[in-house]
């Protein structure tokens, strides 16, 4: 969820919709008419979806070209890792790229410009005649997802109102969700070339929607349009409304947000305190291991030999992610931040350990011999998969759902919210464009050497380094992380500027 970007500064201006208008204001959103405004967001956020379709690409596709019959597209561990790790890099440049697109083209045309790189990476993909189509095809859906993911966001936060905004602004997040879990029911039918073929459909249905979209109001005041601007306004909200009151309140918000931080100011422990908090958050969700679980999903099911099919496991895996970010988007303005992200972290810290010691104890067929060993005693293969073997095999399944349960409880969504909550407005651009660098950055390291490490010291090695992780994640939560729920945007620039606990306890 963005910051609100309509509400004029003020001692009333707060970060969640439920506090942040004045009585009067609650009656002018009463007499607000949607049905356009959730149009626009819906065609925006098939953007998000095909960023999550796109992502989890390569868990179907890898055990698919591993066993390859044309010698051109089969691959190898080390052509997997980079197959899978790709897409994060694109993306690190979509991202960094979005910080100039959209202050120069816009938000909405910033979204249908990803849509070009997108549909020309499917169809690459749909295609390939060798390696390089593939991760070609990568790269450029993995930058169209970052120009996405970091564009998407702001455009619905500056088309929505109060009443809104907050159930709109989890819709990107429940999206991506979204595409991952199409991404894996398709899987289990269709062929990897049709899969790519079948993500060429959400593009092509946005940047056809989009078409008749408005740009963002606050974009255009920005560029000087206040006419155009008020015109959107009115198409958005309804031509009976007092729209007028809002255009005014936008104007002097766009206004106070125009000055630009100095190379003096960051050394203020108010600019550079919020955004080292923000960065280490980024990093740290993306050490805890969501990216390489996620894109090589059915790799690690088909290493633990659970009961299931691979690509069942992951489209459970998926539903179990969609109903997870659900709970959150619902529940995070009730029971605050830091007490999901303690659950979050707890909850990851408890599934990688889990799946960490049962690889690690858990017998290994031989290559080399039909039989196996098991605490110093030989045993066969068979032995390993009698009937009471089988449920225990459901232990990587089951540490996998409740470890993306917790992320998206937590450590998923909350990021992202408390980057618009807690970055200095001045700041706000630049920094934003270094978290979606860094997250990015330390995805594509992971998922370039997971499987390297994985093929070198055993796939319990990862998942236990994870799991340090998010015993990290849990320290860094109760020392760093202030609490935001219920608290005004001016509270939480006010405690940064004083250190002042006592601020950050008194509800407005």
């Amino acid at each position: 969820m963005q910051d609100p970007l309509l509400g004029a500064p003020g001692s009333a201006y707060q970060t969640f919709p439920q506090q942040a208008a004045r009585p009067l204001d609650r009656e002018y959103i009463r007499t607000l008419q949607n049905k356009r405004l959730f149009l626009a967001a819906f065609a925006a956020v098939l953007g998000n979806f095909s960023f999550g379709y796109a992502l989890v690409y390569t868990s179907p596709v890898i055990p698919a070209l591993e066993t390859s019959n044309i010698p051109a597209l089969k691959i190898t561990h080390k052509e997997a890792s980079w197959f899978g790790s790709v897409f994060t890099l694109g993306a690190a440049a979509g991202g960094l790229s979005a910080m100039f697109l959209n202050d120069r083209l816009g938000r909405k045309l910033s979204i249908m410009v990803s849509a070009v790189p997108s549909a020309v990476g499917y169809a690459f993909m749909a295609g390939a005649q060798g390696l390089w189509m593939l991760l070609l095809g990568r790269l450029l859906t993995g930058y169209a997802g970052g120009v996405t993911a970091a564009s998407i966001p702001v455009y619905i936060s500056e088309i929505s109102h109060p009443g809104v905004r907050g159930t709109l602004g989890s819709c990107p997040q429940i999206m991506a969700v979204l595409g991952s879990l199409i991404l894996y029911a398709l899987g289990l039918k269709l062929p990897w070339r049709w899969l790519a073929v079948a993500g060429e459909v959400p593009v092509l249905t946005m940047i056809i929607l989009l078409c008749f979209m408005p740009d963002s109001p606050r974009f255009l005041i920005s560029k000087g349009k206040e006419d155009k601007a008020l015109q959107v306004l009115r198409w958005l909200r309804g031509p009976d409304t007092d729209f007028h009151r809002e255009f005014e309140q936008m104007r002097e918000s766009v206004w106070h947000q125009s000055k630009r931080i100095s190379c003096a100011e960051i050394r203020d422990p108010f600019i550079y305190k919020p955004i080292l908090i923000a960065v280490l958050m980024r990093f740290l969700q993306q050490l805890s291991g969501v990216t390489p679980t996620l894109v090589y999903l059915q790799t690690i099911f088909q290493s633990t030999s659970v009961i299931l099919k691979p690509e069942y496991d992951a489209a459970i895996v998926g539903g179990v992610r969609l109903v997870s970010v659900l709970i959150a988007a619902f529940s995070m303005d009730k029971a605050g931040r830091k007490i999901l992200l303690y659950l979050s972290a707890g909850i990851m810290l408890a599934s990688n350990l889990t799946l960490g010691l049962y690889i690690h104890y858990t017998p290994k067929p031989s290559h080399n011999s039909t039989l196996a060993v098991m605490n110093g005693t030989t045993v066969s293969p068979e032995s390993l998969t009698a009937e009471p073997s089988h449920y225990v095999t459901l232990i990587p399944l089951v540490a996998t759902m409740l470890f993306i349960m917790g992320y998206a409880m937590g450590w998923g969504p909350i990021t992202w919210l408390l980057m618009s909550e807690i970055l200095p407005l001045k700041a706000r651009g630049v920094a934003s464009g270094l978290c979606v660098l860094v997250s990015w950055l330390t995805a594509f390291a992971l998922t370039t050497v997971f499987l390297p490490v994985v093929q070198a010291f055993g796939l319990e090695v990862p998942f236990l380094f994870f799991a340090v992780i998010c015993a990290g994640n849990l320290i860094f939560t109760g020392c760093c992380v202030p609490e935001t729920k219920g608290r005004s945007l001016e509270q939480i620039e006010t405690f940064f500027r004083t250190g002042r606990r006592s601020i950050m306890r008194n509800h407005v």
